[in-house]
């Protein structure tokens, strides 16, 4: 019997196999007794304090809105160390692993911000660590793997299926069937068997309670929208937790990659169908015999087949809108923000932005006040923007030369 209830409405549980629900269980045991360990706790917060620089702060966009009564506020998760919001809930985990005596740490990566974030835990707590990361995730994001290697991580090329962060999971996973008893699996998003979903939530809430007190004091009220990017999740569920129970739109963006309609996309909650993957019940992208489909996106990080559980059940009460933003808009939100406020956001955090973008292009007299999460720095995103620039750059001069 769990401890913790493991499904949300109808998503979640634990599917994985039978020789996994042990280590599982022992996991949930460890999680509860931490959640109610006051030294631990207070070491938790310590670290999150004076190691990765919390609380982040909450940045008023001047530049962006000039021009309409929209008010765009950024949670600069972008700020924390280790350029994204993955530090916070590693450093709970990996001071689980310690408390559970292992030594040696497996985790995926998809944008890599989750496998830096976990080297940097581990070099910190002296783990050894070995991160799964699809071969073409390693392409596109050559900067993040250095700093792994750079900070103690054996980073492992996964050469099957799209070689992205789904088939990086896979593996992981896979080595954790064999090796649970001295390993611990930091999962990296809020999706999962039991107890991650839930684990990774509380370990990610402080962004919405550090939200909600900022709003207050710089704004006297609070937003009309939350607006977070979606892949697995755990950046918007950590924003959206404290605002569950208030008046407040929770509006997650999903990418829709090179168009909904090209089948290029990367949008299981608004495109896909309730399944079984990765040891959950949820939404996932899936052919008409059930096998699961590849996704697509621009941002490696939200470049994945399914989504966390309770963003499932959340939309499936309506009480968060999940929407969808192409490669395209998140790029043009990304060269804006460099552009307009001197910020380099991470593609993932770009989806959420071009989506608050849209809704303040579509009533710019209306007074509304926004928090968009920008959950990482887009430094690693760098060279596939001018990569991509410069295709555009090159068409256009051949459009020229023909007309």
């Amino acid at each position: 019997m769990t401890l913790l209830n493991p499904y949300f409405g109808e998503f979640g549980g634990m599917y994985v196999p039978q020789i996994l629900i042990p280590a599982l269980f022992e996991l949930e045991k460890n999680f509860v007794a931490a959640q109610e360990d006051i030294s631990f706790q207070k070491k938790f917060y310590d670290l999150l304090k004076n190691y990765a620089g919390r609380p982040t702060p909450l940045t008023l966009c001047n530049n962006l809105t000039q021009g309409t009564k929209t008010r765009i506020y950024l949670k600069r998760e972008d700020l924390l160390h280790g350029g994204a919001h993955k530090t916070n809930q590693v450093l709970g985990q990996a001071m689980l692993a310690l408390r559970m005596k292992k030594k040696e740490i497996i985790a995926e990566t998809g944008a890599g911000q989750h496998g830096v974030a976990t080297a940097i835990a581990c070099a910190l707590l002296n783990l050894k660590c070995r991160i799964y990361m699809g071969f073409k995730d390693i392409e596109r994001q050559s900067t993040n793997v250095f700093r792994m290697q750079l900070m103690g991580a054996k980073v492992i090329s996964v050469k099957n299926g799209s070689g992205t962060l789904k088939d990086a999971c896979n593996e992981a996973l896979r080595d954790w069937s064999k090796s649970y008893k001295t390993s611990y699996y930091m999962i990296g998003t809020a999706a999962g068997p039991h107890p991650y979903p839930t684990m990774v939530r509380e370990f990610q809430r402080m962004i919405g309670t550090e939200t909600k007190k900022q709003i207050l004091e710089k704004e006297n009220r609070l937003p009309d929208s939350i607006i977070a990017c979606i892949g697995g999740g755990s950046n918007a569920i950590g924003i959206f937790s404290d605002f569950m129970d208030d008046k407040v739109n929770l509006i997650g963006v999903e990418p829709a990659g090179q168009g909904i309609h090209t089948g290029k996309h990367g949008a299981p909650l608004k495109h896909g169908r309730t399944g079984i993957y990765f040891g959950m019940k949820s939404y996932l992208m899936q052919d008409k015999e059930g096998q699961i489909k590849e996704s697509w996106s621009i941002s490696a990080g939200l470049d994945f087949p399914s989504v966390g559980p309770e963003h499932a059940w959340l939309s499936s009460i309506n009480r968060a809108q999940y929407v969808s933003i192409t490669d395209e808009e998140a790029i043009n939100a990304f060269l804006i923000l460099c552009k307009k406020e001197g910020i380099i956001p991470a593609l993932e955090s770009s989806h959420a932005l071009a989506y608050a973008l849209k809704l303040m292009k579509k009533n710019p007299y209306k007074e509304q006040l926004f928090v968009v999460n920008l959950s990482g720095r887009g430094d690693k995103d760098i060279f596939t923007v001018n990569n991509i620039l410069e295709k555009k750059e090159k068409y256009n001069e051949s459009i020229s030369r023909n007309v």
